[in-house]
């Protein structure tokens, strides 16, 4: 048994039960963005949350371990993602990555963008044209140190 192995449990049985991610996060207490992080793979969940994601998924007490377990970050299947929806966030950060950059630096200086201390914010738009994606994502801005 493996995390991807309780990774694919919990996504079977979402489908199986018609589990909502936004449900699960009020289970848990915490946003919908960082509860799906960590259902697929990507956060370590504490024992107290760890036991709210087994009861729901129905997991045995071997495979709630796998989510206290630290993961391997960013384990997309391929560098450039095939996933349609994926690989637009690619391409943003393509055609965007070096605004996003120099705006960064000319307001906070040398540094980056947390995505550790970091918070997303996901919600659907209502418009006459389409409806809309709006993802908000917030960082702490670290800079760089001189030694």
């Amino acid at each position: 048994m493996s995390r991807l192995d309780v990774t694919e449990k919990i996504i079977a049985t979402k489908v199986a039960k018609g589990i909502q991610w936004a449900d699960v996060a009020t289970k848990v207490g915490l946003s919908k963005e960082w509860v799906t992080a960590a259902c697929l793979g990507q956060m370590t969940l504490d024992k107290k949350q760890a036991d709210i994601i087994g009861k729901i998924f129905g997991l045995s007490a071997d495979e709630k371990k796998w989510l206290m377990v630290v993961p391997y970050k960013g384990s997309l299947p391929t560098s450039v993602p095939t996933d349609p929806l994926i690989y637009r966030f690619y391409e943003l950060v393509s055609v965007y990555g070096t605004t996003f950059k120099e705006l960064i630096h000319e307001e906070f200086g040398d540094g980056i963008m947390s995505a550790i201390d970091f918070k997303m914010d996901l919600q659907r738009e209502p418009n006459p044209a389409g409806d809309r994606v709006s993802i908000t994502m917030s960082g702490k801005f670290l800079p760089y140190k001189t030694y």
